[in-house]
């Protein structure tokens, strides 16, 4: 069983650098198999289509990055600390995954069922993940407010709306501006520090 974890790793590892050097749309399952020096079953075997590959990539950034997120948090820090830190992280993946462009590759892959369901499942983990963030905050007396689920989501979407907002002044940059990048981050930790003022008791 940890061979075969092992090897779907490596095989989603390979994905990645692939998809990143010559985008997903022009990336065949053939490609990774050559790449990887596995035979065609051996990858059908651990992903049937390049639908399920892209998925599994999807899910490996968002593990990484949810791992990165609780690695870090420190419960005992401020909430403006803390919100700068997962704004830092959050960044960084944006810089490192950036050539991915997953939507540009399979265009439709957001209206597939199975797609949305897994997405839709990991937003929910990262909104648990920061409504603990506020709930704690509020433990330690920083903040007030009835729904931290709420403040959670309406944290995230703002963030998600700056981030869109880069992406489009970015346009079809091949690499990712890192001036463009340093101003959306800057913009989120001033939406930060608003956020958390306006939440204080």
């Amino acid at each position: 069983m940890i061979v075969a974890d092992k090897k779907r790793e490596q095989i989603i590892e390979g994905a990645i650098k692939r998809f990143i050097h010559f985008g997903i749309g022009k990336t065949t399952m053939n490609d990774i198999a050559e790449d990887l020096s596995v035979s065609k079953p051996s990858l059908y075997y651990y992903f049937p289509d390049k639908r399920s590959l892209i998925v599994g990539v999807i899910e490996k950034v968002f593990t990484d990055y949810f791992d990165s997120l609780k690695k870090k948090y420190n419960p005992d820090a401020t909430l403006e600390n803390t919100l700068f830190q997962t704004i830092d992280i959050r960044n960084s993946f944006f810089m490192k995954y950036f050539m991915l462009r997953i939507s540009e590759g399979l265009p439709d892959i957001f209206n597939d069922a199975a797609m949305k369901t897994k997405l839709t499942t990991l937003k929910d983990a990262e909104k648990r993940f920061y409504a603990q963030i506020f709930e704690r905050a509020q433990e330690k007396g920083e903040i007030k407010h009835e729904s931290m689920a709420h403040v959670a989501e309406l944290y995230l979407e703002s963030l998600m709306g700056l981030t869109n907002m880069c992406i489009m002044e970015l346009g079809k940059d091949l690499l990712p501006d890192k001036k463009a990048v340093n101003k959306m981050t800057q913009k989120q930790k001033d939406l930060s520090t608003i956020f958390t003022k306006g939440l204080k008791c």
